[in-house]
């Protein structure tokens, strides 16, 4: 599936930035149990963690799980999302961002979050204007070896962002067990698409312009990736579902990617825990 830009808070003007590396987790001092002042809201976050009622993206969904390793990784803590070591790391990444220190995740700080990763996104950076970036010169697009691709499908990419990929899937083999014995895993199942083709399944398929299926797609530019994750027991890699975005979001090769993409010049689309874009 491909995102929709029209929920992604169009119009920004900040300036693109990646991380350069893994964000340093930080263990708080006596244990992720010992900040007692945290402790209410430690009970608050592990109990939304799973059954807050809410719509980030416009629809309704059940908690914030799906989004742990992202927010984990954003507010640099070690501890888990039900610890008060989480909220306390929470709490100094709220203050930081002129919100209030209190260590919940609210709706509030899910919003300033999610903001945030969508401006460190090159597409949306192209579409703050309000003007669909152009697509890629599909002449100098380079295809991706067979064994790169899913089930051997067919991809393209532009060189850099096919390079940048080629690090990345190495590393991730040989730092994660899982994407090591299994090399279906993190191969590309999408990746450079012609706007034509992004039209006339619009049209053929109706629903452009939801939270699921954009008429302007990242894809167009030939550096957006849709990765092999694995997927929920009859569900499929590219499933919106919630149950399946659930399930890849726990999987160590989704987490490594959290943890790693960023060295690469990759950034992620949160809704969609496949899908990647190269910055450069």
């Amino acid at each position: 599936m491909a995102e929709a830009i029209s929920t992604a808070t169009t119009r920004i003007t900040a300036p693109l930035t990646i991380l350069a590396g893994p964000t340093p987790l930080v263990m708080p001092t006596g244990g992720c149990e010992r900040p007692n002042a945290m402790r209410i809201a430690a009970a608050d976050n592990e109990a939304s963690l799973t059954d807050r009622d809410w719509s980030p993206w416009g629809r309704p969904e059940k908690g914030w799980e799906t989004y742990e390793p992202l927010i984990t990784q954003e507010i640099g803590s070690a501890c888990g999302p039900e610890s008060p070591g989480f909220a306390e790391a929470l709490a100094r990444w709220q203050v930081a961002h002129k919100l209030p220190g209190d260590g919940v995740m609210s709706a509030q700080t899910f919003e300033a979050l999610r903001v945030l990763w969508l401006r460190r996104r090159p597409f949306v950076q192209a579409f703050s204007a309000g003007v669909c970036p152009p697509d890629a010169d599909e002449a100098a697009l380079v295809a991706t070896d067979k064994a790169e691709a899913y089930s051997g499908k067919p991809v393209q990419l532009q060189a850099a962002a096919l390079s940048a990929y080629r690090a990345m899937l190495a590393a991730a083999r040989e730092e994660v067990f899982e994407v090591g014995a299994n090399r279906q895993l993190l191969t590309i199942f999408s990746g450079y698409r012609a706007p034509s083709d992004d039209e006339a399944r619009c049209d053929r398929d109706g629903g452009c312009g939801t939270l699921i299926r954009a008429r302007c797609s990242a894809h167009r530019t030939g550096t957006a990736v849709d990765l092999n994750l694995g997927a929920a027991p009859a569900s499929r890699p590219d499933s919106t579902e919630d149950f399946n975005r659930r399930f890849q979001s726990r999987t160590p090769a989704y987490r490594w990617m959290v943890a790693n993409a960023g060295r690469f010049g990759f950034t992620p689309y949160p809704f969609e825990p496949w899908h990647w874009e190269w910055a450069g």
